[in-house]
């Protein structure tokens, strides 16, 4: 399967959830240490950018069992992500000792969670259930205390919650709200590189909403910001969670007010106009000079889709 199959226009990673998340569940301690024991039961393993995946012969699987799971070296506390066809599912960490002596084995590995997904390896309509493990995964192992005092807290609610047994306060997983559009002027769009980018690969500019700022203000600010480019006409498109720790992707398209481009080179190493023709081969990987657009499995890639197949991008 190829990426542009694994990923349709208008259907990024992270976005088609096959979980009932079964939120009633989370209190019942008794019910979720009930299903945690039950053979039908699964989990995803976590650690860091990556997902630990059994080998097998028609590829890899990234649906465990809880035995397996534990067998592999996964971490016993386990987060309630939800159910699937009635069976739960759980999300768990493993540390980097339990991931150094799986190293060599022909049975399982441990993979970056990205190139997976980049290569249509993963199922797609697991990407959001694994994309909820990572990022609670992750949550949990960087807010082990208190933020108002100090003391270790522990797991409540299945693991959508820690609890301060000092001063009582309750912490919840956060959401980082982040901007990313396409800026159109006619029959040209804006796209940018970062730094870390591979070679040649242009995107659309992006960046954190900032507090008490709306949609369309953040939009703004963060195009100006990283390009000198005054936009009007925002418009929301759709949404995509981004589990790198635990973002929301929302896209918009803008309609520019001037064409002049003046990089702020602390956030991108280049920016730059292209007109609809450039753009096709480079989302199609036949750019001459080997430029290319984002990946499919990216909403950039999506807004930048859309755009080409005629779609109305912010009034241009």
């Amino acid at each position: 399967m190829s990426a542009f199959d694994a990923f349709p226009l208008g259907q990024p990673a992270f976005i088609s959830n096959i979980l009932d998340r079964a939120a009633h569940l989370r209190s019942n301690d008794e019910k979720l240490f009930a299903l945690e024991s039950k053979p039908s039961s699964r989990a995803y393993v976590v650690h860091r950018d990556s997902l630990l995946v059994r080998r097998e012969d028609d590829g890899v699987r990234a649906l465990l069992t809880i035995d397996e799971a534990l067998k592999f070296g996964a971490n016993p506390g386990t987060i309630f992500l939800g159910l699937r066809d009635g069976a739960a599912v759980f999300g768990m960490g493993i540390s980097q000792g339990a991931v150094e002596q799986l190293v060599g084995r022909d049975d399982v590995t441990v993979t970056e969670l990205r190139g997976m997904a980049m290569q249509g390896v993963l199922p797609p309509e697991q990407l959001s259930a694994i994309a909820m493990a990572k990022s609670l995964v992750t949550w949990h192992q960087r807010h082990g205390y208190c933020a108002n005092c100090g003391t270790r807290t522990g797991m409540k609610e299945g693991g959508w919650r820690r609890d301060c047994p000092s001063c009582k306060a309750e912490h919840f997983p956060r959401t980082d709200p982040v901007v990313i559009m396409l800026v159109t002027s006619g029959e040209k769009c804006l796209l940018g590189r970062q730094k870390q980018f591979p070679p040649g690969m242009y995107s659309c500019l992006a960046g954190f909403v900032e507090a008490a700022e709306t949609i369309e203000d953040a939009a703004r600010r963060e195009i100006f910001e990283e390009s000198g480019i005054r936009c009007t006409d925002v418009a929301y498109y759709m949404t995509q969670p981004w589990p790198y720790p635990s973002s929301l992707m929302i896209g918009c398209t803008a309609r520019a007010l001037n064409e002049d481009i003046v990089v702020d080179r602390a956030e991108l190493e280049d920016a730059r106009w292209f007109d609809r023709d450039e753009v096709r081969l480079m989302i199609t990987r036949k750019h001459p000079n080997g430029l290319a657009g984002p990946h499919p499995f990216a909403i950039a890639h999506h807004l930048v889709g859309r755009w080409l197949h005629g779609a109305d991008s912010g009034g241009a």
